[in-house]
């Protein structure tokens, strides 16, 4: 309570950000964000709780860091957040060129191909962020996840209320997917490849005799394609992208045997 009512105290008051109180409070966040101890966004019994003022912490460690240079190997970086280090003693995988932030929460047993993942972001065990893929600040990446190559996970800073992307455990993200505007995909989801979801996306359920549209929200167990629509524009009549539930995956004890069926009975592109 009292980190939280500093940070509200700076975030009202910039000022204090010059107090070394405030900058210490600032620091202790960025520290245990870094080792999973606080998060931005928390599950609960009563759904995910988004806490805002860990969020603002995040924004107002920007104004009080300093630019540095950052010297790795023959490479050379020029940022205000140092990166991640000591990834043998977290037990995370890391194949160069992958790069995450000082801030950002990686369990043990994570995968990290050529890859990004920023500030405030949260990746637990046993999840890849394959090649190119990016993980956005403060994005929410549960247990067991596949981001596959190229998938975009959007970030999200401002505004301090809006939720991150959240990925809940054992979802699959197929290719270049890319997934933002606090969009949630929820447990055991496969979305194939190039599937784009917004909170503006239409994502229509057609595996029943009705379609059942749903926004922000992929449910659980589904498995997903891109798709388009026909939408009027004073100019005539386009194809507007939204997303397709065309089944659910089986019911399974073993998440990867699902996952593998799902993708050969509906002949997933990933």
């Amino acid at each position: 309570m009292e980190l939280q009512q500093t940070i509200e105290h700076a975030w009202k008051n910039r000022d204090a950000l010059h107090e070394r109180e405030t900058q210490q409070a600032i620091y202790e966040v960025i520290e245990q964000l870094d080792k999973g101890k606080l998060r931005v966004a928390e599950p609960t019994p009563d759904g995910w709780q988004v806490n805002d003022w860990v969020k603002k912490a995040v924004i107002l460690y920007f104004p009080i860091q300093h630019m540095e240079t950052i010297e790795v190997g023959p490479f050379e970086f020029h940022d205000k957040i140092p990166l991640k280090r000591n990834y043998a003693d977290l037990g995370v995988r890391v194949v160069p060129h992958a790069i995450a932030r000082h801030g950002a929460f990686v369990d043990k047993g994570v995968i990290m191909m050529p890859s990004y993942v920023n500030i405030g972001a949260y990746v637990e065990s046993g999840s890849m962020v394959d090649t190119w893929a990016t993980v956005g600040s403060c994005a929410q990446i549960g247990k067991g996840v596949h981001l596959s190559g190229g998938v975009g996970i959007g970030g999200v800073l401002e505004p301090v209320q809006a939720a991150p992307v959240i990925i809940e455990d054992n979802a699959f993200i197929g290719s270049r997917c890319i997934v933002v505007e606090g969009v949630r995909v929820e447990k055991e989801a496969v979305l194939g490849a190039n599937v784009v979801l917004t909170q503006s996306t239409r994502i229509i359920d057609v595996s029943g005799p009705e379609p059942v549209e749903h926004r922000g929200r992929i449910p659980a167990r589904s498995v997903v394609i891109p798709g388009t629509y026909p939408k009027t524009f004073p100019a005539g009549t386009y194809q507007v992208s939204c997303a397709l539930i065309i089944g659910q995956r089986k019911a399974s004890t073993d998440t990867k045997t699902s996952l593998n069926d799902a993708l050969r009975e509906f002949a997933v592109a990933v």
